[in-house]
């Protein structure tokens, strides 16, 4: 039996639409600059590249429902509304037409990001994990699984305290989920377990203590937030 010096933390894990079974999370990666009109509005230009990698801890999970609390270190924090791809196996160098296969289920995700952070990261040319992957930035709903189909169209939209504030097509996207999938793996060996944010459309912005986020897809669910 292994004894550790001190009690182990629970497994990080989200709950699944229809199920008592809960999703065991592995890692969360996730895409940056993967709509043209959100490339645009953080001042990038969008032509088809190589998409931007980045990653955040399993711990930040937040799920819908939970409060966030105000981050420290920043005065502008922001929402992302995303989809986000579940994947029940892995590996590496996955062809793109069979990406589809591995693809467990699909949630709707906030990637809160301390903007200030960021962007001084990346003037200097720097990572961008301060800004990216702090505790509790990873906000995410019920996980629709997979077995009606593939999200690949459908409304995205996010309001704070009942206000549009984003609002765009799943469809509308650079960068395709299989596309994804198989160039992330070129750089990783995927698992199951692992988490995807797929990038956002263009109107993020600040929010502030006491705000009410609320997000969803179409056809695959909803995530709520309260900032605290």
């Amino acid at each position: 039996m292994t004894s550790y010096v001190f009690a182990p933390r629970p497994p990080v894990s989200v709950a699944i639409e229809g199920s008592k079974d809960r999703f065991p999370v592995h890692r969360i990666y996730c895409v940056g600059r993967n709509y043209a009109d959100h490339a645009r509005e953080m001042g990038s230009d969008p032509r088809r590249e190589s998409p931007v990698f980045f990653t955040k801890p399993a711990d930040a999970i937040v799920e819908s429902g939970q409060p966030v609390p105000y981050p420290q270190r920043t005065t502008n924090l922001h929402h992302e509304i995303e989809l986000v791809v579940a994947l029940k196996g892995g590996g590496r160098e996955i062809p793109a037409d069979e990406a589809f296969q591995y693809v467990f289920g699909y949630a709707a995700g906030n990637d809160f990001t301390r903007r200030d952070l960021q962007q001084a990261s990346r003037a200097a040319g720097q990572p961008w994990d301060t800004g990216k992957g702090f505790d509790r930035s990873a906000g995410i709903g019920l996980i629709k699984p997979a077995t009606a189909g593939h999200a690949a169209s459908g409304r995205i939209w996010l309001t704070v305290n009942g206000r549009q504030r984003q609002e765009g097509n799943i469809s509308d996207v650079i960068w395709k989920v299989p596309e994804i999938i198989a160039e992330l793996s070129t750089l990783f060996e995927l698992a199951a377990g692992d988490l995807i944010y797929t990038g956002t459309p263009a109107g993020v912005g600040a929010v502030r203590k006491g705000d009410r986020i609320e997000g969803g897809i179409e056809g695959v669910g909803l995530v709520t937030h309260v900032i605290e």
